[in-house]
């Protein structure tokens, strides 16, 4: 069984979170304030209504600031004023159809953006390591079906791909060029799709099946039969506390790793986790296939091969992917019934820490 993060390591550890108002940002600094961390939030006000971040919490990260990653007077005033130990950054354009409408942009954000907060963390101090966080789609995907390897030639297709895995070139630049010599422990963590309660985002499945139910209208589903990684955002972030921590310590000299569910279990197609969440909320949606309306081109296969996270952290994801698909679920079904989405949350963080 994987261990989850040491809270004896993050408490009182000056944590800055970027992209701390998104879906996964929004988990991370609830469940980093939990073990005793002085969270550090800097990213964009959240922009889907509602957003995960304004049912946890107005904005309890202490030194919480909305900015955009590309400001580097912000950055810097930032830095001096968390003066983080560890970065984790997770701020980012990360939708692959909003890339095809704004290319430029996606590459300024995913590229430059992350250059910018390496520059501002390498004129600060404190800062002892880094975990820049990318995707799954980074890999050049020859649609084989096979799991990718950390090794794998880095590609993309669409331009979010294509920012990301250009992201990964510019860290491996800086932690040669620059963040060795200070010291600077950075690597890039690379995850599947991550579903759980509490994410609205537009062109996403779960969000959409979510809205189809509060509004009573039909489901449209693009790419029905396409395979995806499908991990629940706990395993997801407990990968990326493991690798910070390993990062901090000295422990690790792996400079990228992936974190998905095992190659064992099987794929599960869009619509088969379409079909499991709206079973699993007492739902009868129906759903039309928009595949063929204009839609720009997604890859249909998509695998990781977690097993170098297994070797180097003896990591590996605690949920199955049916799991994963029960727990999303539930906290969407509780939180539609009146539950207050900062108590699911919490449950959940203790369920899965306690092994649940």
């Amino acid at each position: 069984m994987t261990l989850p993060p040491d809270p004896d390591f993050w408490a009182g550890k000056r944590v800055l979170l970027t992209g701390h108002t998104g879906f996964k940002g929004s988990w991370a600094g609830l469940w980093l304030k939990k073990m005793g961390a002085h969270v550090g939030g800097y990213a964009l006000p959240p922009v889907s209504e509602p957003s995960l971040h304004s049912l946890l919490y107005a904005d309890e990260c202490p030194h919480g600031q909305f900015g955009d990653i590309r400001d580097d007077e912000t950055l810097t005033a930032i830095m001096r004023k968390t003066e983080p130990e560890i970065i984790l950054h997770m701020a980012a354009q990360p939708l692959v159809r909003e890339s095809y409408a704004t290319p430029a942009d996606t590459f300024d954000v995913n590229v430059m953006g992350t250059i910018r907060l390496l520059e501002a963390a390498r004129a600060a101090h404190s800062v002892k390591a880094i975990l820049v966080v990318t995707t799954d789609k980074v890999y050049r995907n020859d649609e084989s079906g096979r799991h990718f390897q950390e090794s794998d030639r880095l590609g993309g297709h669409d331009p979010y791909s294509g920012s990301k895995a250009a992201c990964e070139i510019a860290v491996a630049t800086w932690r040669s060029a620059y963040l060795n010599e200070r010291g600077i422990r950075i690597a890039t963590a690379r995850g599947g799709n991550v579903i759980g309660g509490g994410d609205f985002s537009t062109d996403r499945l779960v969000p959409d099946i979510v809205r189809a139910a509060l509004s009573g209208t039909r489901l449209n589903i693009r790419s029905p039969l396409a395979t995806r990684p499908w991990q629940h955002v706990l395993d997801c972030l407990n990968g990326y506390f493991l690798f910070a921590e390993a990062l901090y310590r000295g422990e690790s000299d792996v400079e990228a790793l992936n974190f998905g569910p095992s190659p064992a279990e099987r794929p599960i197609a869009v619509r088969d986790v379409a079909h499991a969440i709206q079973v699993a909320m007492g739902l009868d949606l129906q759903w039309d296939d928009v595949s063929l309306l204009g839609q720009p081109r997604e890859m249909q296969t998509l695998g990781l091969d977690p097993a170098l996270a297994g070797k180097s952290l003896a990591w590996r994801a605690q949920l199955t992917q049916e799991q994963a698909i029960e727990w999303t679920a539930r906290w969407y079904d509780g939180w539609r019934r009146g539950e207050p989405a900062h108590q699911l949350t919490l449950d959940q963080i203790d369920a899965f820490t306690k092994g649940r």
